[in-house]
């Protein structure tokens, strides 16, 4: 008799727990908003070509350390940095595979970071890259990213990022 008295009020438990809903509050989506500053020449590039394609575009890989700013004046305020690499993968057309961490260094998140991958096919007037991961408030992060051309030297990154 006492087994049975002990199955009903676990069933009586667990019910309890589904009428409850869900443990967990599902989190919105954060939406930040940057302007990556990637420079190739000057006397401070931030983007420093570390493998010459013999032929064409085709292999050429960047290095960057770019400054991320709220507006897209260089004289704007700082946010973090966008680190990482990009190189030219595609043969035909000038189609980059950027791989990137977004370090914020400033405001509610500084001291997290957003990992970024995906592909940039530079003549569409807005890509969609992968948010893969993070550190910090960002562990684990899921995501995704619009970056579109502003000039040649500033990129707008729009982050949806699923903390």
């Amino acid at each position: 008799m006492a087994p049975c008295k002990l199955s009903f009020a676990l069933l009586a438990v667990v019910l309890t727990l589904l009428a409850a809903g869900p443990l967990t509050t599902p989190v919105e989506a954060e939406h930040l908003h940057f302007y990556m500053h990637d420079v190739t020449g000057g006397p401070s590039p931030t983007a420093v070509r570390v493998v010459n394609a013999p032929h064409g575009y085709f292999g050429n890989m960047f290095v960057i350390d770019d400054v991320l700013t709220e507006g897209t004046s260089s004289s704007s305020t700082r946010v973090g940095r966008a680190q990482g690499y990009y190189m030219c993968a595609s043969v035909s057309n000038l189609e980059l595979l950027v791989t990137m961490n977004v370090v914020l260094t400033s405001g509610p998140y500084a001291g997290s970071s957003i990992t970024v991958v995906g592909r940039d096919d530079i003549n569409a007037p807005v890509r969609e890259l992968s948010v893969v991961g993070g550190t910090g408030q960002f562990r684990m992060a899921r995501g995704y990213v619009l970056w579109k051309t502003v000039t040649p030297e500033i990129i707008d990154l729009e982050l949806f990022v699923n903390p």
